[in-house]
């Protein structure tokens, strides 16, 4: 919950600064995203390689633990789809990209603004960003406050899908005090897979 309120200052800020920059004229003399993007996929990369559980993940891999991944990556799709039939400004592929952030905010954000300049603008692309910020900052806290909930009524799993790419890490605590402690590997599990699947998905539905 801290670090989501922290994620949300830095996008306050952003948005002040980016206003200031609006009203004054101050251009900046290199594209700031581009830069902030490529930093983002290395930590991706870094966090993954770096993970201590990582290899007793692959020892301990078995086919019915993709399951748990496919459902969040199917159920989010499939209402972000559904979305689309209800936000007319933008297309049902836009609203697919904003739902492959799960939960991956940061990432997701500037991926979207970053792919999509070219094809709305820089003004709507960076609003694509900004509800995908938004979004998938959202759905964090949502998790973090409602797993207790998450569980009485959907199952022991359902805060590990509804956590998204956080089920590795900020949400890894409430999801093993809520479902159990022997759920962290496969948590961890379906991070890690999501993870991955963030810029692909990302990029895949912000090319159609």
């Amino acid at each position: 919950m801290k670090g989501s309120l922290i994620i949300v200052s830095f996008f306050v800020f952003g948005c002040l600064f980016g206003w200031f920059l609006n009203n004054y004229d101050v251009t900046l003399e290199f594209d700031a995203t581009r830069y902030v993007l490529y930093l983002l996929m290395f930590q991706v990369g870094l966090s993954i390689g770096s993970d201590k559980n990582i290899m007793q993940i692959l020892k301990n891999m078995r086919p019915k633990y993709l399951l748990v991944p496919l459902a969040t990556i199917v159920g989010t799709l499939s209402f972000s789809a559904l979305a689309a039939f209800f936000i007319t400004q933008w297309t049902v592929f836009e609203c697919l990209a904003i739902g492959s952030g799960f939960a991956y905010y940061s990432l997701s954000s500037i991926l979207i603004t970053e792919l999509k300049t070219a094809s709305l603008g820089i003004q709507l692309a960076t609003e694509l960003g900004t509800i995908a910020l938004i979004t998938n900052i959202i759905r964090e806290i949502m998790t973090l406050l409602g797993a207790p909930l998450l569980v009485k009524y959907f199952g022991r799993l359902a805060p590990i899908c509804a956590a998204g790419a956080t089920s590795m890490d900020t949400a890894l605590p409430i999801i093993t005090r809520c479902s159990g402690k022997e759920l962290a590997f496969i948590a961890i599990f379906h991070g890690v897979l999501i993870d991955l699947c963030v810029p692909l998905f990302v990029t895949f539905f912000c090319s159609l």
